[in-house]
């Protein structure tokens, strides 16, 4: 089992940033994949960004202007986001793997305004 707590949403304006945390407790030693996802209302949620043993993988929407990374001896992953644009508002949620068990934080809120 692994536990989640986000932290780092709230409002921003076009072409502004925020960083948002995850702070992992639990089984962290054995996961493999840390990711964020996020859900605007009325879609799917959407994988953003995710880092498995070093390597990342973004969404198209999001390269060049987000960043995923870990802190190991934190065990947290942060999401570095620039350039923000209205589209990014949505809900973004930690994600973590230990093959193919999935645990989800509870979601913070990101706001851009025009």
């Amino acid at each position: 089992q692994v536990q989640l707590v986000e932290s780092g949403g709230g409002l921003a304006q076009a072409g502004g940033s925020l960083t948002l945390s995850c702070v992992a407790s639990g089984r962290v030693l054995s996961i493999n994949t840390w990711g964020w996802y996020r859900q605007a209302p009325g879609k799917q949620r959407e994988l953003v960004a995710a880092i498995t043993r070093g390597v990342t993988n973004y969404a198209d929407s999001v390269k060049g202007r987000f960043t995923i990374s870990r802190d190991n001896a934190k065990n947290t992953v942060y999401l570095q986001m620039n350039s923000l644009k209205p589209e990014d508002t949505a809900v973004y949620y930690c994600n973590t793997r230990i093959t193919l068990i999935s645990s989800w934080g509870q979601g913070t809120q990101v706001t851009v305004s025009a």
